[in-house]
């Protein structure tokens, strides 16, 4: 829990230790404001005021009446992925325990943005995530263009990312426009390709969206985490440039099936630690404010102090909350050049906005495992705060209220009074932090992974030959593809045994890895899944790799149950062997007995060791290893 509040508002009145001063920087949004009905990217820049006057920097002209600075260091202050980590008490936490593919959606296109990680990670001693070792996948939808500003926003969305789960899958899926409509088909396409958690780090008015493209649209999908940016413009948007974007609350953030971020600046202490935290208000302040459209999810409702937000039932934003202002930053890198008068800039950056906090909090839950069986994983968040409290950091000072007065230069801080900050809230609660359930920050921040863990409790880890004390069964194929489902695996080991080559005729045998199914209650997974003897022969004949374009399996379950249908293939990085997400999925309404259900796959499958993995709404999943020679 948070440290007393006299001693955070303490905090309040310095820059967080480690930040970047004012005096030094001026923030800059990464995008223009949106028209009606597009969203708008939730990254703000800090841009250095004497342009190549920091260590590192080197000036060139690449055209006539141009200079270009390339930042080769990140910037002094701002936090590497091991300081968040570790601030969040979040360093130690094992791998999750199935692979997991994390999208982050945004407009427009990066060029760069493999290259770009690729840098980030080497900086940072990360695993290298890329396209040849199957960690990173980009999609484009149409032919969108390039844009600096939105290629920034790719930067540090991907970077966030990785850096914080770095042994999750990258998807990155590019709308061809920053409509509200393009936005959604690219969210809707990551959920086609299997994405565990999905990122939007941008938003717009709310009423750009419609209550039937909510009911029918991208962010309705169960057993899903999506995480939405509460907005850089403070409540209800009362900072933003346009005056048609004041008074509303931003979309997709509103939508009571997504977990909504709001931003905090936080304070490191000695070590790395967390030594405070307080709602972001001054050059940009988080966002948030009540719904016009939406009403608040039961788990909302419930929650203790819920109704001093004084929204009614209305749907209240953020539900939870991670830094996000500037001079408490992240460092990125992005090579795509970005001009403001005469001068080009290029390379390293400290990026802030909620656009860092929501895909910092989606590589949270990824770190949990995901969605846990959970529906609409905010209820996690919610029931991890009323049962667990120390799982949380409750920020308890600040506000995101109007000031007209502007920000303090030497701190970045806002200059009015909390009692001048809440005088167009619809209540305090709303838009000033107080002990409990608040509207800036949510149930707070994140301490660990406790309030992010579904009903299975604590996450095991990936080891090289598959899952480890993760409470989900793994058939290892001898020879899969005998018509039937696997036997139940029910052992407490850890080891999947010996994969052998796909063939046809014997059944597949269970190895153990965790406490098997339990139960025989209705809607679990008894047995399974096992290859169809036509899938096990087609794999096992020559030139797999362009005639297999579907993978047909069987599985048994007690009572009617969505299942979710993943694969995944071994991989060779840093010498250690690891799981890697497939960018193919499957969903599938099972019934009492036996099932068959076909995988889609958008290539053939080369050589090489892959896991079928089967997780149902309830219950323990459970994998299949077999292996194309």
């Amino acid at each position: 829990m948070a440290s007393p509040a006299l001693c955070l508002w303490a905090l309040a009145a310095v820059p967080a230790q480690g930040s970047l001063s004012p005096a030094s920087y001026r923030v800059s949004a990464l995008c223009s404001a949106p028209a009606a009905g597009h969203g708008e990217c939730m990254g703000l820049r800090l841009v250095a005021r004497r342009p190549g006057a920091r260590p590192g920097a080197r000036s060139t002209s690449p055209s006539p009446g141009v200079e270009r600075i390339e930042e080769t260091e990140p910037p002094e202050g701002s936090l590497a992925p091991r300081e968040l980590l570790d601030a969040y008490g979040l360093a130690s936490a094992p791998a999750p325990a199935s692979q997991q593919t994390l999208a982050v959606i945004d407009a427009y296109d990066d060029p760069t943005a493999e290259h770009d990680l690729r840098v980030f990670d080497e900086r940072y001693g990360l695993p290298a995530c890329t396209s040849a070792n199957m960690c990173f996948t980009k999609v484009k939808m149409g032919s969108p263009a390039k844009n600096a500003g939105w290629a920034q926003e790719i930067a540090t969305d991907v970077e966030v990312a990785h850096g914080t789960c770095s042994s999750c899958g990258i998807l990155l899926v590019e709308a061809r426009s920053n409509s509200f409509a393009a936005l959604e088909e690219a969210a809707r396409e990551a959920e086609r390709r299997g994405a565990e958690e999905i990122s939007n780090s941008w938003g717009g008015p709310e009423e750009g969206a419609t209550l039937e493209e909510e009911r029918s649209g991208p962010f309705d999908h169960p057993g899903t985490v999506i995480t939405a940016s509460a907005g850089d413009t403070g409540y209800l948007s009362w900072d933003a440039e346009e005056a048609g974007e004041v008074g509303a609350v931003d979309f997709p953030a509103s939508s009571p099936h997504v977990v909504a971020v709001g931003g905090t600046r936080l304070n490191v202490g000695p070590g790395g630690t967390w030594s405070g935290e307080s709602v972001w208000n001054g050059d940009g302040a988080g966002g948030g404010g009540c719904s016009a459209m939406f009403a608040a999810a039961p788990w909302q409702q419930a929650v203790a102090g819920f109704e001093g937000v004084g929204c009614g039932t209305a749907r209240a934003v953020a539900d939870v909350a991670a830094d996000a202002d500037p001079y408490t930053g992240v460092a990125v890198y992005d090579s795509t050049p970005v001009r403001e008068g005469g001068v080009e800039t290029v390379g390293w950056w400290t990026m802030g906005g909620t656009s860092v906090a929501a895909p910092f909090i989606a590589a949270t839950f990824a770190l949990a495992g995901g969605a846990g069986g959970v529906e609409y994983p905010a209820q996690t968040l919610y029931e991890g705060f009323a049962a667990h409290p120390g799982s949380l950091h409750d920020v308890t000072v600040g506000s995101n209220g109007s000031c007209p007065n502007g920000f303090d230069e030497e701190t970045g801080l806002s200059e009015c009074s909390l009692q001048e900050e809440a005088v167009a809230c619809a209540a305090r609660g709303i838009c000033e932090a107080g002990p409990g359930y608040d509207g800036p920050s949510g149930v707070g921040t994140p301490e660990g992974l406790g309030a992010f863990q579904g009903p299975g409790g604590s996450q095991g880890s990936v080891g090289a030959e598959g899952l480890n004390g993760s409470g989900a069964s793994e058939n290892v194929a001898d020879n899969p593809g005998a018509g039937a489902a696997g036997e139940e695996g029910t052992g407490a080991g850890s080891g999947e045994g010996r994969p052998g080559s796909v063939g046809g005729g014997a059944t597949s045998k269970a190895g153990g890895s965790g406490g098997g199914t339990g139960g025989p209650g209705a809607g679990r997974l008894l047995a399974g899944p096992a290859l169809t003897r036509a899938a096990s022969a087609a794999l096992a004949g020559n030139h797999a790799t362009t005639r297999v374009r579907g993978l047909a399996f069987t599985f048994v379950t007690s009572g009617g149950v969505r299942v979710k249908v993943t694969l995944a293939r071994r991989v060779l990085v840093h010498g250690k062997e690891r799981w890697v997400g497939l960018p193919c999925t499957l969903r599938v309404a099972a019934v009492k007995g036996r099932n068959s259900a076909r995988l889609k796959l958008a290539r053939g499958l080369g050589t090489g060791f892959y896991r079928l993995t089967l997780t149902p709404a309830r219950g323990a999943g459970r994998s299949l290893v077999f292996h194309v020679r």
